[in-house]
């Protein structure tokens, strides 16, 4: 009886003190496969994890570094991770070689593949790449999709050679000469500016009239059908990190220093003004932060297709759903410097 009397007083004190005080069950594991290695653009996830966030919504999140938008596709829509970060071009390929994937939310509203250049390695705009070594990463979205900005730029896509080059080095390859262009996005530009000066010269794929939706949150899409709520709330949570970092960065990129050795703060904080500007649209000011527009989805993946060629063609409405995205929370362009 003292037995059953002790329990009972420990329950309705446990009731007394709320949710709280019960003993937590364990959260889904989630694994998230990042497209690169972690910089500003990341430090969301790792702020929302530090806030305990993604626990306080079920979700055990495990962030992974990633070796390119090809790569985290291909593992996402195997089914090797249920969450993703990617090109949404690259995903697009990937769908029509039978990856199962989904986007649920866009980080670039605004495409950040840009190609970079010393004009005393005798480029000075596009179409002075012929005959020149580029250098990135075998997995980079901006290789994969490369036929796609030759054709528009008038090039050859044969014209050039790819040097293997990591996504840490290419600015060293860039100045000794190992390559003549480099790829690599738009929100390390600073880092450039500050390294070349006046010798360096870019494009953005926008500026050749290119502007695909950039870094996405993809998803499984197996495991959107099986989990919609744990997919929810994770899209959710995410949304409202960004919202938080957009406000105030430093947390977030204090978050983010905490996690991830060998990263200089001054040139996250630069990245991270740069990312804001690349996040902004009609779309994710109006809608949603993280919209992703129908028409915009079409014209992608026409460019996909003309480019490239699908190797299975799809419907792209089954390429990317917003129904898990918090409407209330919108991207805060005031917030955006000019």
């Amino acid at each position: 009886m003292k037995r059953l009397q002790a329990a009972g007083s420990a329950l309705v004190l446990a009731l007394g003190l709320g949710v709280s005080a019960m003993p937590a069950h364990a959260g889904e594991a989630v694994n998230l496969i990042l497209n690169w290695t972690p910089t500003a653009d990341h430090s969301p996830y790792y702020y929302a994890k530090a806030q305990g966030w993604y626990e306080k919504a079920g979700i055990d999140l495990t962030i992974e570094t990633g070796k390119g938008s090809g790569v985290s596709a291909a593992k996402v829509g195997s089914g090797g991770s249920p969450f993703g970060v990617a090109d949404l071009a690259t995903m697009l390929v990937a769908k029509s070689k039978g990856a199962d994937t989904v986007a649920v939310m866009s980080v670039y509203a605004n495409t950040g593949q840009t190609f970079y250049w010393l004009k005393s390695y005798g480029v000075n705009g596009v179409k002075d790449f012929a005959g020149h070594k580029i250098g990135n990463p075998p997995g980079d979205a901006s290789r994969v999709m490369w036929p796609a900005f030759a054709k528009a730029a008038g090039l050859a896509p044969d014209s050039v050679g790819f040097v293997n080059v990591g996504p840490t080095a290419k600015i060293a390859a860039l100045k000794s000469h190992t390559v003549d262009i480099i790829s690599d996005f738009y929100n390390e530009h600073d880092l450039k500016v500050i390294e070349f000066g006046g010798d360096l010269g870019y494009v953005n794929w926008k500026d050749i009239g290119l502007n695909p939706y950039g870094n996405s949150l993809i998803v499984n899409g197996a495991y959107l059908q099986k989990n919609p709520k744990v997919v929810e709330d994770f899209v959710r949570v995410t949304q409202k990190a960004f919202a938080a970092c957009v406000a105030d960065v430093a947390p977030c990129l204090n978050a983010l220093l905490e996690q991830v050795s060998g990263l200089d703060r001054a040139n996250q904080e630069r990245q991270w003004e740069r990312i804001k500007f690349l996040m902004t649209d009609e779309f994710t000011t109006t809608k949603g932060l993280g919209w992703i527009d129908g028409e915009r989805m079409k014209k992608d993946y026409e460019l996909v297709q003309t480019y490239l060629g699908m190797e299975k063609p799809f419907d792209v409405t089954t390429a990317f759903t917003t129904k898990m995205l918090d409407p209330g929370i919108k991207m805060d362009a005031s917030k955006v410097k000019k």
